[in-house]
C-alpha cells in the first residue's frame, strides 16, 4: 500500500464535506457543471469527464464518445464498457492524473474555484460516500473514514494557493493522450506562455 492509499479518519466537527454538486461546497465535486475545461480547441464539460477519458489514450474514439457526454456521470458510466481498455499503468499513475486534472479545473476556472477552495479554510475535505472509501470516506458513527484521494488532493491545492506556490503539475507519464494529442506539450505550450 503505498502512501496514497492509506486510510484517514475525519472527526465530523473538524471537516467539511460535499456528496454532491449542490450546496456550498458542490463546487469541489469532479461532477460540478459550470467548470469547463478547454483543450486546444476541444470543450471538456469537467475534470470528471477529462480524468474518464485519460484512462484510455491508444483508444480516441472511446476518448471522443466519453468527452461527447451530457453528463460526468454519463461518462463514467459509458468508461467502464471498456475496463479491459485502461492504460496498463492506470493504477500506480490514477491519482497523478486526478490531481493534473483538478488543477486544470482550477487554472481554467480560477475565480470561481479558487473562492471555493479557499472558502474551506483550515478544515479537512471530505467527499462524503457511502461507499467509495478510495476517493472519498464514508461515516461512522462520529468520524468519516477512506482515503478519501479527492479531498486529500484539494487539499494539498488549496495549501499551494494559501502560500502563492500553485503552479500546474505536468505529471511525467507516458502515453498522456487526449483524442491523439500529446497533452504534455499542449499543456506546457498553455501554461508556458502566460
Amino acid at each position: 500500500m503505498n502512501e496514497n492509499d492509506q486510510i484517514r479518519k475525519y472527526h465530523r466537527d473538524d471537516c467539511i464535506t460535499f456528496k454532491s454538486t449542490k450546496g456550498i461546497y458542490g463546487g469541489l465535486s469532479n461532477m460540478a457543471p459550470g467548470f469547463p475545461i478547454k483543450i486546444n480547441d476541444f470543450y471538456i464539460r469537467n475534470s470528471e469527464v477529462l480524468y474518464q477519458a485519460l484512462r484510455y489514450p491508444d483508444y480516441p474514439d472511446i476518448q471522443k464518445v466519453i468527452l461527447g457526454m451530457n453528463s460526468p456521470m454519463s461518462a463514467k458510466q459509458y468508461s467502464r464498457k471498456f475496463i479491459q481498455n485502461t492504460r496498463p499503468d492506470w493504477d500506480e499513475n490514477r491519482f497523478r492524473i486526478m490531481r493534473l486534472c483538478v488543477e486544470i479545473k482550477l487554472v481554467q476556472n480560477w475565480s470561481k474555484f479558487s473562492v471555493i477552495l479557499k472558502s474551506t479554510e483550515n478544515y479537512s475535505i471530505v467527499e462524503y460516500s457511502t461507499e467509495d472509501k478510495i476517493w472519498g470516506a464514508c461515516k461512522h458513527g462520529e468520524y468519516y473514514i477512506g482515503v478519501n484521494a479527492l479531498g486529500r488532493l484539494l487539499m494539498e491545492l488549496r495549501e499551494k494557493l494559501r502560500h502563492d506556490m500553485f503552479s500546474l503539475t505536468i505529471p511525467n507519464i507516458d502515453n498522456l493522450t487526449i483524442l491523439g494529442i500529446d497533452l504534455k506539450e499542449v499543456l506546457i505550450f498553455q501554461y508556458s506562455n502566460r
